[in-house]
């Protein structure tokens, strides 16, 4: 007999996301819907407005993505106007953007997503002097883990349990048999858990030293950036290159080296070998560290095949909202009226709020047995999450696509790193199509970008001694229409914001951002993104503790507060919403 498990709200991400699973009598996933349950959204208000503004206003999506959306706005409207920024501009955006791709992470594997690997209760009967030890088995010269660091680590966190409280560690499932580190291991990355709060607000500083603050860097401007001071002054040059280097040193130190450590402890638990259904990556190109270089690779590659990248097309991005709580209004180029099953291309993207609301039903609640509660109307409208679609197919964007399409790109420096961390490991390139590979996949980034990153700033510093530009002229004609998109890759994955300009104003725009790729709900055909795909055919050895559910999503890093946009211009109440507590499920 089917159960079905609530997860609402999944914790530890940015917005409010709710998993529906139903398993068999084997508690096994048989099924699974993604479903974004409050929302939020910038798009509209930019309608109307100066296309200057729509940076600085599309930068407020999220509060951790905030220098992605700003720089995206931007970029987008430049493209629309046709306007080439200066090369020191291009490569102090790319410094700017290592700042946010570092700090997103290292705060995400530790803080977000470390957690679902570490049993932190285990951590305290750890002896020290053999995790000190142990440490130089994955690092030459290991970070914060000295045999007297890891013991003040410990008394910390026992400390913190002797009061009766754990703190942030408090509600979690310690203990759950998918847990594979060893005491030890678990006090190593306790240690760099907390070493990290340090390291973060390096990162955090890097982007502020060319953005002036962070979050929500406020440097860049239609044409360029605004920073000149800062660039041309040799001690805020340095500034940036001590702190680049202080964080690459914890990547490499800690960050990579606990990947390889997890990698090995996890090669043979199932759980964690599985969620990946879906084997179609896109990705796009970014980090640009010379004239013609880029770090990242743009294209696509269709079911796991790694052996050839497809070229990306970009007329073939389209939304559709069957089951999202939005409709289409209006009529097409044929004069056909629009359905919400229609793929509309974010040029003609529309965003009109269609609330159908939720089933009185039961689940499996924290005692293990039925209990009444509030159920997704799965078989109609159940997200405020799009579908977006390539082609008419499903995509997976993140890290993991970033790093497959690296690899069937043939990128030299990507294949080093993930070759490297496979061989390490005893791993093989079919492990990375899981969530264990997904989150390596995530450090591999960070660590071909900490590698790699300062031939921006080599760049920027020998550009700057023959040519001090850092900005073009703003023209436009308010008789002419105009369109225009960013696209790239952001710490989530691939991200596009898509603008039209008519009479000197923002007539349209529309974000595809990568939580909306990953997390979005089934499309009119029955293809199911891969939020919901990752969770198929995965066993929860306990259904009241479901760890591996949280694992898997949390791999993605999801931000749902970036990927629902809506909201009256006028300021009217469009629906009001009450979230019962009691409804919170796990």
């Amino acid at each position: 007999m089917s159960k079905r498990i609530v997860v609402d709200p999944i914790t530890r991400i940015e917005g409010h996301l709710r998993i529906e699973v139903v398993v068999d009598e084997n508690n096994v996933i048989t099924d699974a819907y993604s479903s974004s349950t409050l929302w939020r959204g910038l798009e509209t208000i930019i309608k109307g407005r100066d296309p200057r503004d729509a940076g600085f206003i599309a930068g407020r999506i999220c509060g951790v993505c905030t220098y992605s959306h700003y720089k995206a706005g931007i970029t987008a409207v430049e493209n629309a106007l046709g306007i080439e920024i200066p090369y020191n501009a291009k490569l102090v955006r790319t410094l700017m953007n290592l700042a946010l791709f570092f700090h997103d992470h290292i705060v995400h594997f530790y803080t977000l997503h470390g957690l679902d690997w570490c049993d932190i209760i285990s951590a305290l009967s750890a002896d020290p002097a053999k995790a000190s030890k142990l440490a130089f088995e994955y690092c030459d010269n290991p970070i914060a883990t000295g045999e007297d660091v890891l013991r003040s680590v410990q008394k910390r966190v026992k400390d913190f349990a002797a009061q009766g409280s754990l703190g942030p560690f408090a509600n979690g499932y310690w203990g759950h048999k998918t847990y594979q580190l060893t005491p030890e291991q678990n006090l190593i990355i306790l240690s760099h858990y907390l070493k990290l709060l340090e390291v973060q607000r390096e990162a955090a500083k890097m982007m502020a030293i060319f953005g002036a603050k962070q979050p929500h860097p406020q440097s860049l401007t239609v044409g360029g950036v605004t920073s000149i001071m800062d660039i041309l002054d040799p001690s805020r040059l340095a500034e940036y290159k001590f702190k680049y280097e202080m964080v690459a040193d914890f990547i490499h130190r800690a960050y990579y080296p606990d990947l390889i450590m997890a990698g090995m402890a996890y090669s043979k638990e199932p759980s964690v070998l599985a969620g990946c259904n879906l084997k179609n990556f896109l990705s796009f190109r970014e980090m640009q560290v010379s004239r013609d270089k880029y770090l990242m690779e743009t294209g696509y590659v269709l079911n796991g095949d790694i052996s050839k990248a497809h070229d990306v097309d970009l007329d073939l991005i389209a939304e559709e909202v069957t089951n999202s709580w939005y409709e289409y209004k209006g009529k097409n180029e044929k004069n056909e009226e629009i359905k919400p099953t229609d793929l509309l291309h974010p040029y003609e993207g529309q965003t009109n709020p269609h609330y159908t609301g939720m089933l009185d039903g039961t689940s499996i609640g924290l005692s293990g047995k039925e209990e009444k509660t509030k159920l997704l109307k799965t078989d109609s409208k159940y997200s405020w999450i799009k579908s977006p679609r390539y082609d008419g197919k499903p995509m997976e964007v993140g890290p993991l696509a970033s790093i497959v399409v690296g690899l069937a790109r043939k990128n030299e420096k990507i294949q080093m790193a993930a070759e490297a961390f496979l061989k390490r490991t005893g791993l093989t390139t079919e492990h990375l199509f899981s969530t264990l590979g997904r989150t390596a996949a995530r450090g591999l980034e960070a660590k071909v970008l900490a590698e790699n990153g300062l031939e921006a700033f080599d760049e920027l510093v020998k550009n700057i001694k023959i040519d001090t530009t850092t900005c073009a002229p703003y023209i436009i004609d308010p008789k002419r229409d105009y369109k225009g998109c960013y696209i790239g890759n952001v710490p989530r994955g691939m991200l596009s914001h898509w603008v039209r300009i008519s009479e000197g104003k923002v007539a349209n725009y529309q974000a595809v951002v990568p939580s909306t790729w990953n997390a979005g709900p089934r499309d009119s055909k029955g293809q199911k993104g891969p939020y919901e795909m990752s969770l198929i055919g995965t066993k929860v050895a306990n259904i009241t503790q479901p760890l591996e559910i949280i694992r898997h999503i949390h791999s993605f890093d999801p931000c749902i507060a970036c990927a629902v946009h809506v909201m009256d211009t006028k300021g009217n109440s469009l629906c009001e919403y009450k979230v019962d507590p009691s409804f919170a499920r796990f």
